[in-house]
């Protein structure tokens, strides 16, 4: 996974590491690419602790727009197929829109929150709802993750660190 986000980096001609690294694999990591942000967001962190609430809110921004870019995409295959809505659709979009945007407070979790904000965009849930349900839950997210990796001690890190490069 390390190794495919350096190759996009440098594609792009982009750092693989600083600011620009947190937002790129923060907004990578909301689209259904499986790519996990969160180690490059803590790694930055702990070599830049000054710019903890900079580097949390950039991965916020930068997932929250992949989050959106899932939602364009829905409302984009929901005009272009719209033959397939029928009883089905009905169903599940009021079993959606009964919860709404706030279900989006969910997007963060692996594996659920980016189909579930395709889902939105193909339900057309509003999209000003949805964008701040999906950044309130995608702030938590980094914040509470973040929070938790930094209780664990450095000894712990230096050893898996030691341990994979073994590997």
């Amino acid at each position: 996974m390390e190794q495919m986000l350096a190759q996009l980096f440098d594609f792009f001609g982009m750092p693989s590491v600083g600011l620009s690294a947190v937002f790129m694999s923060a907004f990578i990591s909301a689209t259904l690419i499986p790519v996990g942000s969160e180690p490059i967001l803590f790694g930055y962190i702990t070599l830049n602790p000054n710019y903890y609430w900079i580097a949390i809110g950039l991965a916020t921004v930068g997932n929250t727009l992949g989050g959106m870019l899932d939602w364009w995409l829905g409302l984009l295959s929901s005009n272009s197929f719209e033959s397939l809505k029928g009883p089905t659709h009905s169903r599940m979009q009021r079993w959606l829109e009964a919860r709404g945007p706030k279900m989006l407070l969910l997007s963060w979790l692996p594996g659920f929150g980016d189909p579930l904000c395709l889902v939105a965009g193909w339900l057309r849930l509003p999209w000003r709802p949805c964008l701040a349900y999906m950044a309130v839950g995608k702030l938590l997210r980094y914040f509470t993750m973040t929070w938790l990796l930094t209780l664990v001690p450095d000894s712990v890190w230096h050893q898996l660190g030691h341990w994979l490069h073994i590997i």
